[in-house]
């Protein structure tokens, strides 16, 4: 897959994407956020629509307020309710008065949109379109840009700079793929993510990392045939990751692949395994930046899962 790179954009700069739509990168930086979240002000009647805060951090938060300038937001819409995109709403929403939208269905238990968005629903000239996989209540957004024509806003389902992580629960396979289907049915001519920088071609794209899940499905599918795995053991034979956020991303993939698997009838669990591998602990020197999107707890939930086995359904 080809996808695209940019140098480090500036922060605490609206930099312009399209007519009447600027991109502030948060100061997030790392293998999993690329440069950092995109947020992005939308021009509109009214004032600005902001689309995905970023992140919990005072500095993003004053970045978007000063962007905004005499221009008032507002509302605030969500792609998704992850912490990298989601962090930084409280203190937006309070600071700017905006009203706030996301679907109807939130994956945080903290949270409830006050303005809650279904698929088709629109606001602002933005069309809800219902996109799960990566995260259960993941929604892009259909936008019209005179002169430019279709485009999408695409949180993290699909990304310009990488393929997109499927962490069950709230990640989930069998919706990712439904997902990258139903967006190869419309006519976008360009896509805006979460991380990274404008898709041209989006379909092409999405093409391919349809493509790519199936071969590696296939890939998963062989190696199960041959004989049972653990989750770590077949992410290690499969991706060979050193950076342990990069393994437990391979992690998650692979148990995203055999739940669907699973669902489909295919494989099945075969209970769990004792954790024998000398690097399957939590560091206890967590990077403050992940500490503030994923406690050490959940991390000891993934590696639970990492344990589970998987053989052919006979």
């Amino acid at each position: 897959m080809a996808f695209l790179t940019e140098d480090e954009p500036p922060r605490g700069v609206a930099l312009p994407v399209l007519p009447g739509i600027w991109r502030l990168v948060a100061r997030n930086p790392s293998v999993m956020t690329y440069h950092g979240t995109n947020t992005y002000l939308v021009e509109g009647d009214d004032g600005l629509t902001v689309i995905d805060p970023g992140p919990a951090d005072e500095a993003h938060v004053a970045d978007l307020v000063r962007a905004a300038g005499d221009r008032p937001v507002r509302r605030i819409v969500l792609t998704h309710t992850h912490s990298d995109h989601y962090g930084a709403l409280p203190a937006l929403a309070a600071a700017t008065g905006a009203a706030v939208y996301g679907y109807k269905k939130s994956a945080r238990r903290d949270f409830t949109p006050p303005n809650p968005l279904d698929d088709g629903d629109e606001v602002a000239g933005l069309k809800a379109v219902f996109t799960p996989g990566h995260a259960a209540d993941h929604l892009s957004f259909a936008f019209g840009v005179p002169g430019t024509g279709k485009i999408l806003f695409s949180g993290d389902h699909v990304m310009s700079w990488s393929s997109s992580i499927v962490s069950p629960p709230d990640g989930d396979m069998v919706a990712y793929y439904k997902s990258l289907e139903r967006l190869l049915g419309r006519d976008d001519v360009l896509y805006l993510g979460g991380h990274g920088p404008l898709l041209t071609e989006p379909r092409r794209l999405v093409g391919e990392l349809l493509e790519h899940r199936k071969t590696r499905e296939a890939t998963i599918l062989a190696a199960v045939k041959e004989r049972d795995w653990t989750v770590a053991e077949l992410a290690e034979h499969l991706y060979h990751k050193t950076d342990y956020r990069l393994k437990i991303a391979a992690q998650r993939n692979v148990l995203a692949h055999l739940l669907k698997l699973e669902f489909e009838g295919i494989v099945r669990q075969a209970g769990g395994a004792t954790r024998g591998a000398p690097d399957d602990h939590v560091p206890d020197d967590l990077p403050p930046a992940d500490e503030k999107f994923v406690s050490k707890r959940e991390i000891e939930g993934m590696l639970t899962d990492a344990e589970r086995r998987f053989v052919l359904s006979r």
